[in-house]
Order: structure tokens, then C-alpha cells, then sequence
């Protein structure tokens, strides 16, 4: 006769409960989301930027070995491959071609001489065109 006086014992969730975590969650993507997107975007442009430094200092290590930067048809694989007529090239001065890629796909650009100094090594940001702001920002060694 105890069995009788027992509530029935209850499986799942409310409507009401699974509402107010659905509000919660959606409250949370909406204070939380933005901040997270801007960090992912902003992360894309300061790689960038880490990057054209390491492809600079590699050149500067090149012109070190071989008295020379590159020529600008030479371009920036002469840090991957050595470009006949550089006898003392000592390299790879970069572990292969994908140092040469900007975070959005784009090839770094290779000036020499340069506008900004004695040679510019860029990327011209998510849009690939010059000029812009925020990731469409170019960012060079200058």
C-alpha cells in the first residue's frame, strides 16, 4: 500500500524550463558573438603582420649570405628556392611557399626598390586591394 502514496516519478523538462534556457543561450550568443567575431577578425590582421615581419628578417638574412636582396623578378621565392646567378645563397631561409601566403590567401607582395624604404614586403589586407581599413588594411615592413 506505500506504492499508492508515491507521486509518479517525472521524465524530461517542462516547456517552461527548455524556454528559459533557450532565452539564456540566445541571451549569451548576443552579448558574447560579437566580441568573439571581432577577435577572429582582428586575429587574421596581426598574423599578417607577424608574418611580413618573419618574411623581412628572412630577406635581410638572404642579403646577409649573398650581399643582395632579391631582384623583383626573383620575388620573394628566392627565400624558398635558390634563383640561378646566387652562388653564395645558403638557404631555405623560409620551411616552404606557404610563408609567402597572407591569412587570406593572397601571395605577400615583393617591391624592390620600394616606396617605404629599400624594399616593401605587404599584403594588401582581406579585400586585396590597395588602400582600405580595419582587415582591409595594408600592412607592410614599413
Amino acid at each position: 500500500m506505500k506504492n499508492r502514496n508515491r507521486l509518479p516519478v517525472r521524465n524530461g523538462f517542462t516547456l517552461l524550463e527548455l524556454l528559459v534556457v533557450l532565452a539564456i543561450l540566445g541571451l549569451l550568443y548576443a552579448i558574447v558573438g560579437p566580441q568573439v567575431i571581432r577577435y577572429i577578425s582582428s586575429s587574421k590582421s596581426e598574423t599578417a603582420g607577424v608574418q611580413v615581419k618573419n618574411v623581412d628578417a628572412a630577406l635581410k638574412l638572404l642579403r646577409l649570405d649573398t650581399g643582395r636582396y632579391p631582384s623583383a623578378q626573383e620575388g620573394l621565392q628566392a627565400l624558398v628556392t635558390q634563383p640561378p646567378g646566387m652562388a653564395d645563397w645558403r638557404g631555405p631561409y623560409l620551411p616552404n611557399t606557404a610563408a609567402l601566403t597572407d591569412p587570406w590567401g593572397n601571395p605577400y607582395r615583393y617591391t624592390n626598390p620600394g616606396k617605404h624604404g629599400e624594399i616593401d614586403v605587404y599584403s594588401l589586407g582581406s579585400d586585396n586591394a590597395e588602400g582600405g581599413t580595419g582587415e582591409a588594411k595594408d600592412l607592410g615592413n614599413w
